[in-house]
């Protein structure tokens, strides 16, 4: 190891090419790294839903939700369940271990529910579907004056919604408020009997012509043709014109003829407004693979560019972009980092020579660097998470640092010349430092290993400490003697040296007067001492055994905004939910 680190002290040329290089590869990381608010998390989970129009939330408890949780319960892997029974519907939501893969999940899950034969015969069939772990980024507010139809507000804001999924960055987007457009037939008992007719004969009118069906190929010596129906109705007009019975006498009766066809939307009821203006949102989430910065300006550019073309009476809005808490809290780390940067700076002023606090700050943008260079490959984005760890670790790599350059600063105060101080100064400290590094990295290491949803949180936290003690390890034993080799004597005359030595003088003298008879002290009275850490150590546990000092993964934090739910009694008309809203 003696003759490593001699090799590097000696070659300076070689020392600064290996800081440029972890400096370059650092920088292209931070530009090319993905942006998350916190780390995505795969959970495997799905969401069990069964519609029992008109049923009663006690209803649907006692004959949907209890037989969905028994067959659920015989699925290997459920780590836990929770349901919820409202007017009409029941809702199961299942979380599955880990360690089971979302395919296997799902189809076990799929053949015990499809197994239940004792659903009311009215209740529609279950529907299953697998958790999604996308957040929402940025939401689009697509506003409609009075005159916007509803189903002209709704058009338009799927066509928002296609073409911003198409933008570069945009994992995908989904609109929410807004109903489901549907087409209702409504005919009279009294018009069926005149023209003899049954709903059952309505009913298989148009299920047998509304259909878009493929009937096979037809090949000859002069190619293929395909055959097939396109006669899927899509419109007021083409439901109408569907023929339901032909008379002998050659006439034809309609869907019009007997009935009244409605286009229009699902009659739940539902309303969103933005600013007072009836609207849809359009929710752009996030993904695997995202940068939150990009995405927002790639939303915000192309809400820039369609501003002219929007129709009479429709306008857009951002109404949340998760890019600005973003930005808002990398600024503060930054600012963190920069002024804890600084106040090391000045403190290592006062006490070692301006080039080794130079050199020793600077050290600590290069282990950042090589922590960063390597994060993309191991999966880390830069989220709230990491930059956290990055913060946590500055101390120890400051640490390593400060060691060796104070080391080859006694040495050059010794009369040791240049490069010799160098060499012996970072020899003499080489295994402590690399051993108080190592007894980090094991304690940080287990939480790479951990389970549940966490994980991602911790493992972004090891392996970021653990990659900035390694390149800090490299900083300063192999790049910063390579710098301190030319430093220069002492100057004794020098105003900031006369500062440093009456700050030193004084440190010895706390040292000699109150530290070492402390320390005679506790020494003398070990067993005492034993005492007191158990009875500070007891304290320390009751107090978070009591309450007094909480625990949580995740602080509280402030929001900008403020959220309103009021719930009326089962059965409260619409018109009284509105008056409410209004009132608020």
């Amino acid at each position: 190891m003696q003759g490593f680190i001699k090799w590097w002290a000696s070659n300076a040329v070689a020392a600064n090419l290996l800081m440029v290089a972890i400096l370059i590869a650092g920088l292209i990381a931070y530009f090319n790294m993905e942006r998350e608010i916190e780390p995505y998390v795969e959970v495997p989970g799905a969401q069990v839903s069964v519609v029992w129009l008109g049923a009663s939330p006690q209803d649907v408890e006692e004959q949907l939700v209890v037989r969905l949780e028994e067959a659920v319960s015989r699925v290997e892997g459920v780590d836990e369940m929770w349901a919820n029974a409202s007017e009409g519907v029941a809702y199961l939501f299942v979380r599955g271990d880990l360690d089971r893969d979302e395919g296997d999940f799902l189809q076990d899950l799929k053949r015990e529910i499809d197994a239940i034969s004792t659903f009311p015969a009215s209740a529609e069939p279950a529907q299953i579907r697998l958790w999604s772990s996308q957040n929402e980024m940025i939401l689009v507010a697509v506003l409609g004056d009075e005159p916007v139809s509803e189903k002209t507000l709704k058009r338009y804001s799927e066509k928002i919604r296609r073409e911003i999924s198409q933008l570069p960055n945009i994992p995908s987007a989904e609109l929410f408020g807004v109903r489901g457009e549907e087409i209702s037939i409504e005919v009279s008992d009294e018009t069926l009997r005149r023209y003899g007719l049954t709903l059952n004969e309505v009913a298989d009118a148009v299920r047998a012509t509304s259909i878009n069906s493929s009937a096979g190929t037809v090949r000859s010596d002069g190619g293929s043709v395909q055959l097939g129906t396109r006669a899927q109705a899509d419109t007021q007009q083409d439901f109408e014109n569907i023929i339901v019975k032909q008379l002998p006498s050659g006439a034809v009766v309609t869907v019009k003829d007997i009935a009244t066809v409605i286009d229009g939307f699902e009659q739940i009821n539902l309303l969103a407004t933005v600013n007072g203006k009836r609207a849809i949102l359009v929710q752009i989430m996030s993904g695997p693979d995202m940068d939150v910065v990009k995405m927002s300006r790639n939303v915000r550019d192309y809400m820039s560019k369609i501003e002219a073309d929007l129709p009479p009476g429709v306008s857009l809005t951002l109404w949340n972009d998760a890019s600005v808490d973003y930005i808002g809290r990398m600024k503060t780390i930054g600012w963190n980092f920069i002024t804890g940067l600084v106040l090391v700076m000045i403190t290592l002023l006062l006490f070692l020579r301006p080039t080794i606090a130079l050199w020793v700050s600077g050290g600590i943008a290069i282990a950042f660097a090589g922590g960063l260079a390597f994060l993309p490959m191991l999966d880390v984005s830069f989220n709230m998470i990491s930059t956290f760890a990055f913060l946590l670790v500055i101390g120890v790599i400051v640490d390593d640092a400060i060691i060796v350059g104070e080391a080859i600063h006694s040495r050059t105060e010794e009369g040791e010349q240049g490069l010799e101080a160098a060499i012996n100064g970072t020899n003499s400290v080489t295994k402590p430092v690399i051993f108080a590094v190592l007894t980090t990295m094991i304690f940080f290491a287990p939480w790479m290993f951990l389970s549940g949803p966490t994980s991602e949180f911790t493992r972004s936290i090891s392996l970021v400490v653990i990659l900035a003690l390694t390149f800090s390890l490299v900083e300063s034993l192999l790049i910063l003697p390579a710098h301190l080799a030319h430093m220069k004597p002492v100057n004794m005359k020098n105003p900031l040296t006369r500062l440093q030595t009456r700050l030193a003088d004084s440190i010895v003298w706390f040292a000699e007067n109150l530290y070492r008879p402390s320390m005679h002290f506790v020494l003398r009275h070990r067993y005492l001492t034993t005492l007191g850490f158990f009875c500070i150590m007891a304290l320390s546990f009751g107090l978070v055994a009591n309450n007094i000092v909480k625990t949580e993964f995740f602080p509280e934090g402030e929001s900008d905004q403020i959220s309103i739910t009021v719930e009326l009694p089962e059965g409260t008309p619409y018109n009284r939910t509105l008056e409410v809203l209004s009132q608020i």
